[in-house]
Protein backbone atom coordinates (compact mmCIF):
# COMPACT_ATOMS: atom_id res chain seq x y z
CA UNK A 1 0.00 0.00 0.00
CA UNK A 2 0.92 3.14 -0.69
CA UNK A 3 1.84 5.75 2.51
CA UNK A 4 0.17 8.21 0.61
CA UNK A 5 -2.93 7.50 0.88
CA UNK A 6 -6.33 9.06 -0.63
CA UNK A 7 -8.29 11.50 1.96
CA UNK A 8 -11.73 10.64 3.18
CA UNK A 9 -14.78 13.55 1.91
CA UNK A 10 -17.40 13.26 4.03
CA UNK A 11 -20.45 15.17 3.97
CA UNK A 12 -23.12 15.64 6.22
CA UNK A 13 -26.38 16.88 6.55
CA UNK A 14 -28.93 16.35 9.36
CA UNK A 15 -29.56 12.59 10.16
CA UNK A 16 -26.50 12.38 13.59
CA UNK A 17 -27.85 8.56 13.94
CA UNK A 18 -26.67 8.18 10.03
CA UNK A 19 -23.43 9.54 10.21
CA UNK A 20 -22.30 7.82 13.36
CA UNK A 21 -23.07 4.82 11.47
CA UNK A 22 -21.14 5.65 8.71
CA UNK A 23 -18.32 7.25 10.50
CA UNK A 24 -18.02 3.96 13.06
CA UNK A 25 -17.82 1.76 10.02
CA UNK A 26 -14.79 3.68 8.36
CA UNK A 27 -13.12 3.74 12.01
CA UNK A 28 -13.24 -0.17 11.55
CA UNK A 29 -11.21 0.01 8.40
CA UNK A 30 -7.33 -0.48 9.90
CA UNK A 31 -6.50 2.22 7.37
CA UNK A 32 -8.53 4.79 8.93
CA UNK A 33 -6.45 5.88 11.60
CA UNK A 34 -3.40 6.73 8.62
CA UNK A 35 -6.08 8.46 6.62
CA UNK A 36 -7.32 12.06 6.72
CA UNK A 37 -10.64 12.78 7.11
CA UNK A 38 -12.74 16.10 5.73
CA UNK A 39 -16.40 16.75 7.03
CA UNK A 40 -18.67 19.26 4.80
CA UNK A 41 -21.68 20.07 7.04
CA UNK A 42 -24.36 21.63 5.32
CA UNK A 43 -26.05 24.06 7.49
CA UNK A 44 -30.16 23.90 7.70
CA UNK A 45 -32.56 25.06 4.90
CA UNK A 46 -35.38 25.71 7.56
CA UNK A 47 -35.92 25.89 11.47
CA UNK A 48 -37.47 22.24 11.29
CA UNK A 49 -33.73 20.83 10.52
CA UNK A 50 -32.09 23.28 12.88
CA UNK A 51 -32.03 21.31 16.19
CA UNK A 52 -30.65 17.85 13.73
CA UNK A 53 -27.99 20.07 12.47
CA UNK A 54 -26.93 20.99 16.06
CA UNK A 55 -26.48 17.57 16.55
CA UNK A 56 -24.62 16.61 13.80
CA UNK A 57 -22.30 19.81 14.36
CA UNK A 58 -21.85 18.49 17.92
CA UNK A 59 -20.53 15.07 17.33
CA UNK A 60 -18.39 15.49 14.56
CA UNK A 61 -15.82 17.42 16.65
CA UNK A 62 -15.63 14.53 18.49
CA UNK A 63 -14.37 12.23 15.91
CA UNK A 64 -11.30 11.27 16.79
CA UNK A 65 -9.01 7.90 15.15
CA UNK A 66 -7.87 9.11 11.95
CA UNK A 67 -4.89 10.71 11.16
CA UNK A 68 -6.18 14.39 11.13
CA UNK A 69 -10.07 15.71 10.91
CA UNK A 70 -10.59 18.87 9.10
CA UNK A 71 -14.22 20.60 9.21
CA UNK A 72 -15.83 22.81 7.28
CA UNK A 73 -19.29 23.91 7.88
CA UNK A 74 -21.87 26.40 5.83
CA UNK A 75 -23.21 29.15 7.51
CA UNK A 76 -25.78 28.65 4.62
CA UNK A 77 -27.94 26.16 3.09
CA UNK A 78 -26.09 24.82 -0.28
CA UNK A 79 -27.57 21.95 -0.79
CA UNK A 80 -26.07 18.33 -1.40
CA UNK A 81 -25.10 19.30 -5.13
CA UNK A 82 -23.07 22.24 -4.69
CA UNK A 83 -21.39 21.30 -1.30
CA UNK A 84 -20.29 18.01 -2.85
CA UNK A 85 -19.24 19.77 -6.25
CA UNK A 86 -17.10 22.49 -4.43
CA UNK A 87 -15.79 20.79 -1.22
CA UNK A 88 -14.40 17.46 -3.66
CA UNK A 89 -12.72 20.28 -6.13
CA UNK A 90 -11.25 21.60 -2.85
CA UNK A 91 -9.89 18.11 -1.49
CA UNK A 92 -8.75 17.30 -5.06
CA UNK A 93 -7.17 19.64 -5.93
CA UNK A 94 -4.82 19.63 -2.72
CA UNK A 95 -4.67 15.91 -2.66
CA UNK A 96 -5.17 14.91 -6.70
CA UNK A 97 -7.34 11.85 -5.62
CA UNK A 98 -9.88 11.27 -3.07
CA UNK A 99 -12.48 9.06 -1.39
CA UNK A 100 -16.08 10.03 -0.93
CA UNK A 101 -18.78 9.28 0.87
CA UNK A 102 -21.88 10.87 2.66
CA UNK A 103 -23.90 10.53 5.77
CA UNK A 104 -25.77 7.01 5.19
CA UNK A 105 -23.25 5.07 3.60
CA UNK A 106 -21.55 1.98 5.86
CA UNK A 107 -18.96 0.36 4.41
CA UNK A 108 -16.62 -2.65 4.98
CA UNK A 109 -13.94 -3.03 7.23
CA UNK A 110 -11.59 -3.18 3.71
CA UNK A 111 -13.32 -0.48 1.95
CA UNK A 112 -10.50 2.01 2.22
CA UNK A 113 -8.04 -0.82 1.24
CA UNK A 114 -10.06 -1.60 -1.52
CA UNK A 115 -10.22 1.97 -2.91
CA UNK A 116 -7.14 2.83 -2.10
CA UNK A 117 -5.30 -0.26 -4.15
CA UNK A 118 -8.37 1.25 -6.95
CA UNK A 119 -6.50 4.77 -6.91
CA UNK A 120 -2.91 3.88 -7.34
CA UNK A 121 -3.67 0.89 -9.67
CA UNK A 122 -5.90 2.93 -12.51
CA UNK A 123 -4.27 6.01 -11.98
CA UNK A 124 -2.32 5.89 -15.66
CA UNK A 125 -5.66 3.91 -16.54
CA UNK A 126 -7.04 7.05 -18.42
CA UNK A 127 -10.45 5.63 -19.24
CA UNK A 128 -11.46 4.76 -15.50
CA UNK A 129 -12.87 7.97 -14.45
CA UNK A 130 -14.20 6.72 -10.93
CA UNK A 131 -13.97 3.90 -8.38
CA UNK A 132 -17.39 3.14 -7.10
CA UNK A 133 -17.08 0.95 -3.59
CA UNK A 134 -20.93 0.19 -4.10
CA UNK A 135 -22.21 -2.22 -6.36
CA UNK A 136 -25.86 -2.74 -7.69
CA UNK A 137 -27.53 -6.28 -6.50
CA UNK A 138 -27.39 -8.06 -9.86
CA UNK A 139 -26.48 -11.13 -10.53
CA UNK A 140 -22.75 -11.38 -12.05
CA UNK A 141 -22.68 -13.73 -14.84
CA UNK A 142 -21.07 -16.99 -14.20
CA UNK A 143 -18.58 -16.53 -17.05
CA UNK A 144 -17.32 -13.54 -15.69
CA UNK A 145 -13.80 -14.18 -14.12
CA UNK A 146 -12.72 -10.53 -12.69
CA UNK A 147 -13.21 -9.49 -9.63
CA UNK A 148 -14.15 -5.97 -10.72
CA UNK A 149 -16.08 -4.66 -13.71
CA UNK A 150 -16.43 -1.16 -15.86
CA UNK A 151 -19.79 0.29 -16.36
CA UNK A 152 -20.64 3.57 -18.12
CA UNK A 153 -22.54 5.19 -15.39
CA UNK A 154 -21.04 6.98 -12.55
CA UNK A 155 -21.75 5.57 -8.70
CA UNK A 156 -22.20 8.03 -6.18
CA UNK A 157 -22.58 5.58 -3.19
CA UNK A 158 -18.58 5.34 -1.88
CA UNK A 159 -16.54 6.26 -4.59
CA UNK A 160 -13.41 7.91 -5.69
CA UNK A 161 -11.34 9.71 -8.39
CA UNK A 162 -8.81 11.75 -9.45
CA UNK A 163 -8.37 15.54 -10.48
CA UNK A 164 -7.34 15.02 -13.59
CA UNK A 165 -10.98 13.73 -14.19
CA UNK A 166 -13.03 15.61 -12.12
CA UNK A 167 -11.45 18.81 -13.53
CA UNK A 168 -13.08 17.70 -17.01
CA UNK A 169 -16.40 17.99 -15.76
CA UNK A 170 -18.55 20.97 -17.00
CA UNK A 171 -20.96 21.71 -14.13
CA UNK A 172 -22.78 23.87 -16.25
CA UNK A 173 -23.19 21.87 -19.22
CA UNK A 174 -22.98 24.54 -22.60
CA UNK A 175 -23.36 21.38 -24.83
CA UNK A 176 -26.70 20.73 -23.41
CA UNK A 177 -28.40 22.32 -25.76
CA UNK A 178 -26.50 20.29 -29.13
CA UNK A 179 -26.77 17.23 -26.72
CA UNK A 180 -30.55 17.42 -27.02
CA UNK A 181 -30.78 17.37 -30.87
CA UNK A 182 -28.82 14.53 -31.10
CA UNK A 183 -30.66 11.23 -30.25
CA UNK A 184 -27.52 9.41 -31.15
CA UNK A 185 -25.71 10.81 -28.21
CA UNK A 186 -28.55 10.26 -25.80
CA UNK A 187 -28.63 6.69 -27.15
CA UNK A 188 -24.97 6.32 -25.94
CA UNK A 189 -25.41 8.17 -22.81
CA UNK A 190 -28.25 5.82 -22.00
CA UNK A 191 -26.36 2.59 -22.18
CA UNK A 192 -25.58 3.54 -18.51
CA UNK A 193 -29.56 3.28 -18.05
CA UNK A 194 -32.33 4.46 -19.66
CA UNK A 195 -32.99 6.77 -16.97
CA UNK A 196 -30.09 8.70 -17.16
CA UNK A 197 -31.06 11.33 -20.28
CA UNK A 198 -34.54 12.35 -18.82
CA UNK A 199 -32.31 12.52 -15.10
CA UNK A 200 -30.34 15.23 -17.11
CA UNK A 201 -32.85 17.05 -18.31
CA UNK A 202 -34.76 17.18 -14.96
CA UNK A 203 -31.04 18.83 -13.65
CA UNK A 204 -31.21 21.38 -16.37
CA UNK A 205 -35.22 22.20 -15.87
CA UNK A 206 -33.83 22.82 -12.11
CA UNK A 207 -36.68 20.00 -11.00
CA UNK A 208 -33.66 18.48 -9.25
CA UNK A 209 -30.35 19.22 -7.88
CA UNK A 210 -27.58 16.35 -8.92
CA UNK A 211 -24.28 16.41 -9.44
CA UNK A 212 -24.18 12.93 -10.04
CA UNK A 213 -25.75 13.09 -13.52
CA UNK A 214 -23.85 15.57 -14.62
CA UNK A 215 -20.81 13.52 -13.01
CA UNK A 216 -22.27 10.30 -15.15
CA UNK A 217 -23.01 12.79 -18.52
CA UNK A 218 -18.42 13.87 -18.26
CA UNK A 219 -18.50 9.73 -18.10
CA UNK A 220 -20.23 9.54 -21.31
CA UNK A 221 -18.70 12.70 -22.74
CA UNK A 222 -15.14 11.40 -22.49
CA UNK A 223 -15.65 7.63 -22.96
CA UNK A 224 -14.68 7.07 -19.65
CA UNK A 225 -15.74 4.16 -16.99
CA UNK A 226 -16.95 3.94 -13.60
CA UNK A 227 -15.35 0.78 -11.69
CA UNK A 228 -17.49 -1.80 -9.59
CA UNK A 229 -15.93 -4.73 -7.49
CA UNK A 230 -18.28 -7.20 -8.31
CA UNK A 231 -19.34 -7.69 -4.54
CA UNK A 232 -20.23 -4.63 -2.72
CA UNK A 233 -18.27 -2.87 -0.04
CA UNK A 234 -21.36 0.14 0.43
CA UNK A 235 -24.63 -0.45 2.01
CA UNK A 236 -26.61 2.42 2.10
CA UNK A 237 -29.02 3.37 5.54
CA UNK A 238 -30.31 6.06 3.57
CA UNK A 239 -32.71 4.10 1.81
CA UNK A 240 -35.03 4.39 4.71
CA UNK A 241 -37.21 7.65 3.84
CA UNK A 242 -34.78 9.80 5.78
CA UNK A 243 -33.09 11.42 3.17
CA UNK A 244 -33.46 14.58 0.77
CA UNK A 245 -32.75 13.11 -2.34
CA UNK A 246 -33.45 8.87 -1.89
CA UNK A 247 -36.99 7.64 -1.17
CA UNK A 248 -37.98 4.65 0.95
CA UNK A 249 -37.18 1.38 -1.36
CA UNK A 250 -35.26 -1.94 -0.74
CA UNK A 251 -34.09 -2.08 -4.29
CA UNK A 252 -30.74 -1.05 -3.63
CA UNK A 253 -30.11 -3.34 -0.66
CA UNK A 254 -26.51 -4.92 -0.82
CA UNK A 255 -25.03 -7.47 1.47
CA UNK A 256 -21.38 -6.17 2.40
CA UNK A 257 -18.37 -8.30 1.18
CA UNK A 258 -15.07 -8.12 3.18
CA UNK A 259 -13.25 -10.32 0.52
CA UNK A 260 -9.69 -9.23 -0.84
CA UNK A 261 -10.56 -8.53 -4.78
CA UNK A 262 -7.95 -8.85 -7.64
CA UNK A 263 -8.06 -6.05 -9.98
CA UNK A 264 -7.23 -6.08 -13.52
CA UNK A 265 -5.48 -3.82 -16.12
CA UNK A 266 -7.11 -3.33 -19.41
CA UNK A 267 -10.73 -4.48 -18.20
CA UNK A 268 -13.38 -4.50 -21.46
CA UNK A 269 -17.21 -4.07 -21.35
CA UNK A 270 -19.32 -6.97 -21.03
CA UNK A 271 -22.27 -7.40 -22.39
CA UNK A 272 -24.34 -9.58 -19.60
CA UNK A 273 -23.16 -6.94 -17.17
CA UNK A 274 -24.67 -4.38 -19.49
CA UNK A 275 -27.75 -6.34 -19.76
CA UNK A 276 -28.33 -6.86 -16.31
CA UNK A 277 -27.67 -2.74 -15.14
CA UNK A 278 -29.67 -1.28 -17.83
CA UNK A 279 -32.31 -3.29 -16.69
CA UNK A 280 -31.94 -2.51 -13.23
CA UNK A 281 -32.51 1.37 -14.51
CA UNK A 282 -35.07 0.52 -16.72
CA UNK A 283 -37.58 2.48 -16.40
CA UNK A 284 -41.84 1.88 -15.86
CA UNK A 285 -44.26 2.35 -18.83
CA UNK A 286 -45.88 4.79 -16.40
CA UNK A 287 -42.72 6.44 -15.82
CA UNK A 288 -41.87 6.92 -19.62
CA UNK A 289 -45.40 8.19 -20.09
CA UNK A 290 -44.93 10.98 -17.15
CA UNK A 291 -41.45 11.86 -18.63
CA UNK A 292 -42.55 12.16 -21.66
CA UNK A 293 -45.74 14.80 -21.03
CA UNK A 294 -43.39 16.80 -18.52
CA UNK A 295 -39.93 17.26 -19.80
CA UNK A 296 -40.51 17.75 -23.43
Amino acid sequence: MSPNLAPIVLFAYNRPWHLQQTVNALLKNPLAQESILYIFSDAAKDENSQALVTQVRSYIHKITGFKKVFIAEKAKNAGLAPSVIEGVTKVLEKHQKAIVLEDDMICSKDFLKFMNDCLDFYQNQQEIFSISGYTYPINIPTDYNDDVFIFPRASSWGWGTWLNRWEKADWEMEDYANFMKNKTAQKVFNQGGEDLTPMLIKQQKQRISSWAVRWSYTHYKHSGYCLFPIQSKIHNIGTDNSGVHTPNTQKFDTMLSHENLKLTLNLTPHSKIYQHLQKFFQLSTIRKIINYLTLR
